[in-house]
């Protein structure tokens, strides 16, 4: 007589109603007690950084193992040509759409922003990079400095090429992949652990934002926040939801319903990193085969940052219209080639972003850096749109590249989105799906 096991009880739904309430809680105490507020910033700060230590890890195990089960190179390299040659295009068509609409709404219109009221803040700008130095930035000192500094690009090049030299040693490497799988599952072990303390950041980042900033500083800022959050609602389910239609037969509201938990917590951090491994392991849920999963998704957080690219371009118009030096048709397109270019490099480091924006304006318009320092005092609104649309945006890229590839399970896909296979919330990964070493030895 066999027995089933016990079900496992599913208690995370607390931790995200948890989690509502500490946003709910925390914009409250930030209007009723602000400088009180503003000094709880740490509690999201911590959060958000104990995060970010599993980040490099999860990418190294990933793309190892992703590579590693590949049987050619050249398999690779069609995965990974085609999730970059749709970043490229994607970035294009969402800088282009952030200058449209900035065209229509001239933001900055009727602000007269002195010099004086420009600068203030922008201490807080960081030093842009030369394309040279971003180069040269994405080769660590050594292979443990790939992972000690936390630069997600370096990480990147070591992983690929551990993958690559996995891929050559055949079956004597596999005792190396087995072991980099257990250490995958220690991994997101952790970062399960580490995910209850989701409502303590929450409150505190909240609480300080809100605390800070007060609602007056927004009043001459609302059009351009506005207008910022329709624009990316726009590309997202218009643009996006068109391509996933056309290309990989889904709803996108399904999809997205499915990543709701890792949407919330992107609002409640302003950080698309922090569901970074959850992207990971749900997509390989869904049914996208782990190697399209472990190339696609850790490279379109460096390069795939749609949200980022209509935030530069419009930010940019925001700035010129508020100082009455608006930028001609010719000027903004040599904006957006240079953008095109400088947004790959906002990805991972915080102030990159505004960073970006200030190296763009100087190399074309000097006089409108200044302009910058005003930026940042609704940057961390802005944020969170930045933030969702980026993280859509590598969900959605995943999907695609799968589809054009022919790496995803599209009857996985269906029971999925269904609800008929859902994912196993306790484990962070679903041991059923292809993570287990059987179905390892068959992609292997």
């Amino acid at each position: 007589m066999s027995t089933q096991p016990p079900v496992k009880r599913d208690r995370t739904q607390y931790l995200y109603l948890a989690v509502i309430g500490a946003v709910i809680l925390g914009i409250l105490v930030g209007l009723l007690f602000p400088h009180f507020a503003t000094n709880l910033k740490p509690l999201g700060t911590g959060f958000v950084n104990l995060i970010k230590m599993m980040i490099s890890p999860i990418i190294f195990c990933s793309i190892v193992l992703g590579v590693g089960s590949v049987a050619k190179a050249t398999s690779v390299g069609k995965v990974g040509g085609l999730a970059i040659g749709y970043f490229l295009i994607m970035s294009t068509v969402a800088l282009a759409v952030g200058l449209l609409v900035g065209n229509i709404l001239h933001p900055g219109a009727g602000l007269h922003l002195t010099t004086s009221v420009a600068k203030a803040g922008q201490s807080q700008v960081v030093a842009s990079q030369t394309t040279t130095e971003f180069l040269l930035g994405i080769i660590p000192t050594t292979l443990v400095s790939a992972f000690t500094q936390g630069q997600v690009l370096q990480t990147l090049l070591v992983a690929l090429l551990a993958g690559f030299a996995l891929q050559k040693l055949g079956p004597k490497g596999e005792p190396i992949r087995r072991g980099i799988e257990h250490i995958q599952r220690l991994v997101f072990r952790i970062l399960s652990m580490i995910m209850w303390a989701a409502p303590i950041g929450a409150f505190g980042a909240m609480a300080a934002v809100v605390g800070g900033s007060g609602w007056e500083a927004l009043k001459g800022l609302l059009v351009i926040m506005i207008g910022f959050y329709i624009t990316c609602l726009l590309f997202v389910f218009v643009v996006m939801g068109a391509l996933t239609k056309l290309v990989a037969k889904v709803n996108i509201f399904r999809l997205f319903r499915y990543l709701g938990r890792e949407f919330l917590l992107i609002l409640s951090t302003s950080s698309s990193e922090s569901a970074l491994p959850r992207l990971i392991a749900k997509m390989e849920h869904l049914g996208v085969s782990k190697p399209v999963v472990g190339i696609t998704v850790p490279t379109g957080y460096s390069f795939n940052l749609d949200g980022t690219a209509i935030y530069l371009t419009m930010s940019s118009l925001f700035i010129a219209d508020a100082l009455d030096k608006p930028l001609s048709i010719g000027e903004q397109i040599s904006l957006l080639v240079f953008m095109i270019i400088a947004s790959k490099g906002a990805a991972g480091v915080t102030g990159a972003g505004l960073a970006t924006l200030a190296g763009g304006l100087s190399s074309h318009r000097p006089e409108l850096v200044d302009g910058v320092g005003f930026i940042v005092g609704i940057d961390r609104f802005m944020s969170e749109a930045r933030a969702l649309t980026n993280f859509a945006g590598n969900s959605v890229a995943t999907l695609l590249v799968g589809t054009w590839v022919k790496e995803v399970d599209t009857e996985q896909v269906e029971r999925v989105l269904s609800g008929q296979a859902p994912f196993d919330e306790t484990t962070l990964l679903d041991e059923t799906t292809p993570l287990d070493e059987t179905a390892l030895e068959k992609t292997s």
